[in-house]
């Protein structure tokens, strides 16, 4: 009997959007979410992102394709610019769940997972 694989998705919801958004594209989560269940076999998909109200509804919308959101506390800049940086709790999770899942699919745009991708490989 083969196992099913438990695989996991980890999502910088920030870098996620900046990407699509740069290429001109809007992103249909639900559409994405069935995309990582079918490509992958991810069965926990974690979106990492900074909390703000006036954002709920797409939150609601996120729970609902079936994303496990992890909020990050948002700092306004001297501009008036928030900022959540996620890196951090994103890779804490990697890392309390790693006896958890047989893969992870980890989903940015930057270089800042560097360590974490390098550490799974040893």
């Amino acid at each position: 009997m083969t196992k099913t694989p438990r695989n996991y998705a980890f999502i910088d919801a920030q870098n996620l959007n900046l990407g699509i958004r740069s290429l001109g594209w809007k992103l249909d989560y639900k559409k994405f979410r069935k995309y990582l269940t079918e490509k992958y076999a991810v069965d926990t998909a974690y979106m990492f992102l900074g909390f703000l109200k006036q954002h709920q509804r797409l939150y609601d919308k996120l729970q609902k394709a079936g994303f496990v959101l992890i909020f990050k506390s948002v700092v306004i800049d001297s501009t008036g610019k928030a900022k959540g940086n996620v890196d951090v709790d994103l890779t804490l999770q990697v890392m309390i769940d790693i006896e958890e899942f047989d893969k992870a699919v980890i989903i940015t745009s930057d270089g800042d997972f560097g360590p974490l991708q390098r550490f799974s490989l040893e």
